[in-house]
């Protein structure tokens, strides 16, 4: 299944530190042409755990049920590379205007 830019997955995403990895929600940042042609893809991490307000480089999800999230949830600017092999299922897609506040905050982050 070639995935795209947006599409929410469940993968065992990686500490910061590299050290383990825990089960969560991501969204895919890389794009279809890159998603078909490699076997890895690019992600940011998914939480349910609110700051008092958004920081740099996160979104806070205005439609995250359409997005398959069970609960209210941001994306952290937390990039991750896996192989697509890892993923365990697809949740969902981000709605478009999701996209679009997500295409701005990757814009923050990376310049």
């Amino acid at each position: 299944m070639p995935y795209e830019f947006g599409n929410i997955v469940l993968v065992p995403f990686p500490f910061t530190s590299q050290i383990a990895s825990k089960q969560r929600p991501a969204v895919i940042v890389s794009a279809l042409a890159y998603n078909r042609t490699k076997p890895d893809i690019v992600l940011m991490a998914v939480t349910s755990q609110f700051r008092p307000s958004a920081a740099l480089g996160e979104v806070w999800l205005r439609d995250w049920q359409a997005a398959g999230l069970l609960k209210p949830s941001a994306v952290k600017p937390v990039f991750a590379t896996l192989e697509q092999a890892l993923i365990i299922r697809q949740l969902g897609i981000l709605a478009i205007p999701d996209k679009s506040s997500l295409k701005a905050a990757i814009s923050q982050v990376l310049g």
